[in-house]
This record gives C-alpha cells, structure tokens and sequence, in this order.
C-alpha cells in the first residue's frame, strides 16, 4: 500500500498539508464531506498542488510533520520544483 503526502490550495490561497493511503477519496472528503478536516471544510473548494508517495505510513507522517514546519514560501518552491 501506498502512503501520501500532498499540498492543497484552499480557496482563501492558503495551502494546507495532509497525509493519506487514498489520495483521490481524501481530495474528495476535503471539498464534499463531513470528513473533510475542519480547516479546509471552511476554505472550500480545494485544489491538489503537490503530492509524494512513501511506501510506509510512518515516512509519510515523517515527511508530513517536516513540510508542515516550513515556511509558505519554502512549500511554494517545493511545488514549483515539480
């Protein structure tokens, strides 16, 4: 099983950072459901900018946390590195 890390763009422009095994049904949770985590429920709809793929969860929590510390600008160039 996969393991994902991604950058999404709220509608306000900020960007939030989540982690998954199912990248396609969490983008959905995030702009559709109730599951959808709180910060984005309200900044909805979302755009996916940026994913990573980790073999394990414990990577991807890993990187999740790390990208999650930076500064905008830092996760900006990490997406504009793709």
């Amino acid at each position: 099983m996969n393991y994902f890390v991604y950058i999404l763009k709220c509608v306000d422009q900020s960007l939030y950072v989540g982690c998954t095994n199912n990248l396609e049904k969490r983008i959905k949770q995030h702009n559709e459901s109730k599951f959808g985590a709180h910060y984005t429920r309200t900044r909805r709809p979302v755009t996916l900018l940026y994913s990573e793929s980790f073999s394990t969860l414990r990577e991807a929590r890993q990187r999740e946390i790390e990208i999650k510390g930076w500064r905008r600008e830092k996760k900006l160039n990490l997406i504009n590195l793709t």
